[in-house]
């Protein structure tokens, strides 16, 4: 039986009538659903009920109470990457092959609106008429984000960006063939030499998953400092730091953010600056920290394709108040290579090349081709001799054997 089919097989004992009013009065004695205090609310309603009807009741309230409600079968489903609900009748999950349509329902708008209430609740966050968005990290780390209406004139929205309840390793990327053999040597060179890198792709193309595993590779001698909106990076590392940014509260102060914590990183003697997601004015701190000697600083940044990669730090970098000329000499003299990832129709992900930034005649920064990865084969581009320089300088050699032949 599919989780969805559970789900719906837990509700179709009792009526939601029934339910709404057992809710009502636990809620108002600030009672907890247990079995005890469901079947004297039952009691008090006048009905009589067998024990699979109270523990059904006893089920459905504590999902809504204390859990995710009719969602928590999907949360819990091998391999979940995306929940993602459109309204109270369309329930769509993603398990790494796609979106697919559920068959959970909601009773309707009140009770999606009502979850959504409450988790941004639990997680120090205002979702109301007045504020009717929100984007939070829950407690377990899935990432919510929430629209009532009218803003989403079809019901309330609810997209829930579960984290990795598993650790990664380059090796297994290998295997799921995300990754060459020899193009996992290319990434792995690219970290030891400790080459400043950020890994672009789109939403939902794995690059916080590759970023941990090449963090994973980093020596163990070395110091990390991951800066996070959300904690998700996992790097399996002996020697980890986070710093995690917070969102105002309901009176909308106390916000710490992106840029806040990259200074505050760097006063904290990393050996490598990691910042989990390039996407505002952090960009300029990281950009300035990589061209005054912090070596092997990475992120990564949503970008359609690893040329798009300039223009996405660009954009980025303005709205911070630097000057495209300014912008593009630190791209040129800080950053070091591209690695981009790519999720065809079926949903799979894999490397499809690395590049490096070079300055052009008129000043402006290019990602030029130095690796292509097409299934197992490599396809050495343009940028490569100056990828295999910059591998040589990080590994301090001088000749041309760096890197994989």
């Amino acid at each position: 039986m599919s989780a969805g089919a559970a789900a719906e097989v837990d509700r179709s004992l009792v009526d939601s009538s029934l339910v709404d009013r057992v809710r009502a009065t636990l809620v108002a004695e600030g009672s907890d659903p247990t079995p005890a205090r469901v079947a004297a609310a039952l009691r008090g309603e006048q009905r009589v009920l067998g024990q699979a009807e109270v523990l059904a009741v006893v089920t459905v309230l504590r999902s809504e109470l204390a859990g995710t409600g009719v969602l928590e079968p999907l949360l819990r489903l091998p391999g979940v990457t995306d929940v993602l609900v459109n309204g109270a009748s369309q329930v769509w999950v993603d398990t790494g092959a796609g979106l697919t349509r559920t068959r959970v329902r909601f009773a309707g708008e009140a009770e999606v609106r009502r979850l959504a209430v409450r988790l941004a609740t639990t997680a120090g966050r205002r979702l109301d008429d007045a504020n009717p968005y929100v984007d939070v990290r829950l407690r377990d780390g899935t990432r919510l984000h929430a629209v009532l209406p009218p803003v989403s004139p079809g019901g309330t929205c609810l997209s829930l960006r579960i984290p990795s309840r598993r650790d990664f390793s380059l090796e297994d990327l290998v295997e799921a063939g995300s990754v060459s053999e020899r193009g996992a040597l290319w990434l792995q060179a690219i970290v030891e030499a400790r080459l400043a890198f950020v890994v672009s792709g789109g939403t939902g193309s794995g690059k916080t998953t590759l970023l941990s595993c090449l963090l994973s590779l980093a020596s163990p001698d070395e110091r990390l400092l991951l800066v996070e909106d959300s904690g998700e990076l996992r790097p399996d590392h002996r020697h980890v730091v986070r710093l995690e940014a917070r969102p105002p509260n309901v009176e909308g102060v106390g916000e710490i953010t992106l840029r806040d914590l990259v200074r505050q990183a760097l006063r904290m003697r990393p050996d490598r600056l990691v910042v989990g997601e390039v996407r505002g004015a952090e960009v300029a701190d990281l950009l300035a920290a990589l061209n005054t000697g912090h070596e092997g600083g990475c992120g990564t940044v949503h970008a359609n394709s690893a040329a798009d990669v300039p223009a996405r730090l660009e954009a980025l970098g303005l709205a911070a108040g630097l000057r495209r000329d300014a912008l593009h000499s630190q791209l040129a003299a800080g950053l070091d290579a591209v690695i981009h990832l790519e999720r065809d129709l079926t949903g799979r992900r894999t490397v499809r090349e690395v590049c490096v930034l070079v300055r052009g005649g008129d000043g402006l920064v290019v990602a030029e081709p130095a690796l292509v990865l097409e299934g197992d084969r490599v396809a050495l581009g343009a940028g490569e001799p100056l990828l295999r320089a910059r591998l040589a300088r990080g590994h301090r050699r001088t000749d041309d054997t760096v890197g994989p032949r």
